[in-house]
């Protein structure tokens, strides 16, 4: 499961990186940059397949079938497994697909005495790096639209497999156009995330201080 990260970077240096624009009438709406202890429900900028622009959207997906948007919470996550199989993801995997920016993520590993340490994990200097998703529109009884995604998730590669269970479907800048193609069948997109190679991934232990979601200072990514 992936469920915290972290962006330390602003809209402009988002722009330069990737070559794409923020909708002005968004920028209010997301959750300040940089933000050091992204979590679930947090409005992220989210590069959709085919657009030249970041669409603001909540971290947690509401299927467009859903009555109420709380069930976000419990889809903040897609494992590439399975996606082809669920009701809630197999529409979007065809032609909702996209991509997220974040320069680490946070997993804690649990110890035998029940303790839990967390890392944030990323690439070498925790430059930038995009987790795959898929997003969907969903509308409210009151009639509010509300754009959100999930990321999906896959099995560790074995440098961080003793942390957790799970990693993010990493994408490394500039690979990301396969996945985004959606002339592809999902199934050959899925196959086109490629894990990471172990010379591409770091980590290290940081504060207890990043399980409080309302702790939010760039002390939450400092090795500890």
């Amino acid at each position: 499961m992936c469920g915290r990260g972290s962006l330390t970077i602003n809209e402009k240096q988002l722009e330069l990186k990737f070559g794409k624009d923020f909708y002005s009438e968004d920028l209010e709406r997301y959750n300040p940059l940089p933000n050091f202890n992204v979590a679930p429900s947090h409005k992220m900028p989210v590069i959709k397949a085919g657009s030249n622009h970041f669409d603001c959207m909540r971290w947690g997906l509401i299927p467009f079938w859903a009555k109420d948007m709380k069930i976000g919470y419990k889809m903040i996550n897609a494992r590439k497994e399975t996606i082809l199989e669920k009701n809630a993801y197999k529409k979007a995997a065809v032609n909702q697909r996209c991509v997220v920016p974040f320069d680490g993520f946070y997993e804690w590993q649990r110890n035998q005495d029940g303790t839990k340490i967390p890392y944030r994990i990323g690439l070498p200097n925790f430059e930038l790096f995009l987790i795959a998703g898929l997003w969907e529109k969903w509308k409210s009884p009151t009639g509010e639209e509300i754009l959100s995604f999930t990321l999906i998730t896959q099995k560790p590669i074995d440098k961080i497999a003793h942390i957790h269970e799970r990693m993010p479907a990493l994408i490394l800048p500039g690979e990301e156009d396969t996945w985004l193609d959606l002339t592809l069948p999902p199934q050959e997109a899925l196959d086109s995330i490629r894990l990471l190679e172990p010379d591409e991934i770091d980590f290290h232990p940081v504060s207890a201080a990043v399980g409080n979601v309302r702790n939010n200072s760039p002390d939450l990514i400092k090795e500890v």
